[in-house]
Order: C-alpha cells, then sequence, then structure tokens
C-alpha cells in the first residue's frame, strides 16, 4: 500500500510539459504529485505509462476541475464513477474539487462564484454529500478566487464569505483544500484582512494547502493565474498557516508559463523551509516513504 499524504510533505502538480523532469527528479525533491482526474482518465500509451510509473513512485492526489459543484445540472454520476475507478487504482491520497461552477448546458471553462446565502449553502452542501458517497471517501473543497460577488435575490441575505465557506463544509461534512494564494487575492480585491480570514477557517478540516502566483494587475487588483512565482506576501501568509495549524500537505501550482524544473525545485524548498520556520518541531525532516510497501 502507499502511504497517505504525510502532513510534512511536499507536491507538485503532475502536468505533461513536466514529465520528463518529474521522472528524474532527484529523491527528496517533492514528496507526491497532483493531477486533474479529467486530464488522465482512460489516457493510454506512453503517457499513460508515465503515469503509472509516477503513479507508483509517489503518493498521488486528485484535483479537479469540472464537476461544477455550484451549478444546477444533476451531478454527472458516470463522470463520477469513473474518477472513483481512477482513485481506486492509483490508491489516490487525495480527492478536490472548486467550491464553484463551471457549467450551464455545457461547460463555461472557467470557476464561477456562488452566491454567499443560505440556500446556496443547502444546495452546494447537498452536492458534495451526493459527490462524497458516489466516490466512497471525503473529498476536500477548495476555496476559490472570485472578481465578482454574484447578486443576492431581495428575499435572501448575503453572507459573508468566510461564514458561506464554513457553513458548507458543517453541513457537507467534507474537508478543505486551503489556498492560500486565493486568500490573498480575494483580500486584496475585495477589501478583508487576509490574516483574519485565515484565523476563522475550522483548521481541523485543512486536509492540504495548495500555494501559486498572480499577477498583479494593479495595487488594488490581483489576478489569480498560477502563472508566476509565489509572491513574498503569499509565503508571509503561508507562513502564517503554518503557525495555526502546524505542518499540512502543501502543493505548489504552476499551471502554465513553466520555467525550468529547476526553477520549481527551488519554490518547493521555500515552502519545506516556510514550514520549518514557521510550523515548530512537528515540521522537521520527516521521512515519507515513495514506495509501494
Amino acid at each position: 500500500m502507499k502511504p497517505s499524504l504525510q502532513p510534512s510533505s511536499v507536491g507538485l502538480g503532475l502536468r505533461r510539459a513536466l514529465l520528463g523532469p518529474l521522472q528524474s527528479a532527484p529523491a527528496g525533491d517533492f514528496d507526491f504529485l497532483e493531477c486533474a482526474p479529467e486530464n488522465w482518465i482512460g489516457v493510454g500509451g506512453k503517457l499513460g505509462e508515465t503515469l503509472e510509473a509516477l503513479a507508483a513512485k509517489y503518493p498521488l492526489a486528485c484535483h479537479g476541475l469540472s464537476l461544477s459543484l455550484g451549478g444546477f445540472a444533476p451531478l454527472d454520476e458516470t463522470f463520477l464513477g469513473r474518477v472513483r475507478r481512477f482513485l481506486d487504482r492509483h490508491q489516490v491520497a487525495l480527492y478536490s474539487e472548486h467550491l464553484s461552477y463551471c457549467a450551464d448546458d455545457g461547460h463555461l471553462y472557467d470557476l464561477l462564484p456562488i452566491p454567499f446565502t443560505e440556500e446556496a449553502v443547502h444546495h452546494v452542501a447537498a452536492r458534495i454529500r451526493q459527490a462524497q458517497d458516489i466516490v466512497g471517501r471525503r473529498i476536500a473543497v477548495e476555496n476559490v478566487s472570485y472578481y465578482a460577488a454574484p447578486p443576492v435575490g431581495a428575499d435572501q441575505q448575503a453572507l459573508r464569505e468566510i461564514d458561506f465557506i464554513n457553513a458548507v463544509l458543517a453541513e457537507a461534512d467534507c474537508d478543505l483544500l486551503l489556498d492560500v494564494n486565493n486568500i490573498y487575492v480575494n483580500a486584496i480585491n475585495h477589501r478583508y484582512d487576509a490574516h483574519e480570514f485565515l484565523s476563522q477557517l475550522p483548521g481541523e478540516r485543512v486536509a492540504c494547502i495548495h500555494v501559486a502566483g498572480h499577477y498583479d494587475e494593479a495595487e488594488d487588483l490581483k489576478v489569480d493565474t498560477h502563472g508566476a512565482p509565489v509572491k513574498d506576501a503569499v509565503w508571509e501568509l503561508l507562513g502564517t498557516a503554518y503557525e495555526r495549524l502546524g505542518p499540512r500537505p502543501t502543493l505548489l501550482e504552476r499551471d502554465f508559463n513553466i520555467p525550468p524544473y529547476a526553477e520549481l525545485a527551488a519554490e518547493l524548498g521555500t515552502i519545506r523551509d516556510v514550514m520549518r520556520r514557521h510550523a515548530g518541531d512537528d515540521a522537521g525532516d520527516k521521512e515519507v516513504r515513495h514506495v509501494r510497501a
């Protein structure tokens, strides 16, 4: 059996442009890999063989892109069945999705925000519970970046973003994939304190952390891109997260403008350094076994 994700483990996104460097990476650069199941289910040939080899060597996490938990179309149970078989086959340690919607009579190819209302809490929580039942395991939902809050009807009262997230987690009884960059981006764009927001999240539900870069459109407008190095302010917020939560499995996201592997390895090293400095003795040099026992 492959191990589950260790609290001090550091991971990298499994992107096809990185398959060569990931296969030849020195031991200790990263501890786990994360992929979007939509991009790998049913893939065969050389690419499928490479996935099999990497999944045999490293614990694998899956981060979905198309479930549309906040949407109104029925969940795609056939797709979720395929996801479950993929998770089981590769002994996936964690399956997560976005707390958003991305489909309306077809995929919209964007992650759109859900209205922060009590009605939406009940709607999304029920869909998360349904998804958990079908895949046969708890899932984690990710706090997403957004640039305009959906309008709320006159017969409803808007919740704060933090209260909406916490209500969904409690009613769905699911975990949280904590995206530190999204907190920072939203805090700048919507004028709230990122550290205060972080302090109000239920630490016991944080299963994993994401960290990524963003684009500075202006002093008061940040765009979540996953296409740049992690900014200093986000590293600082990550340190605050470790101080509050202790070590948690942490993934570096880079989806485009992918630099030479050595630059990504350096950022993975920064994650380890930040974890050691801020998470106390629990983030020491723990051994993480990569190979099936």
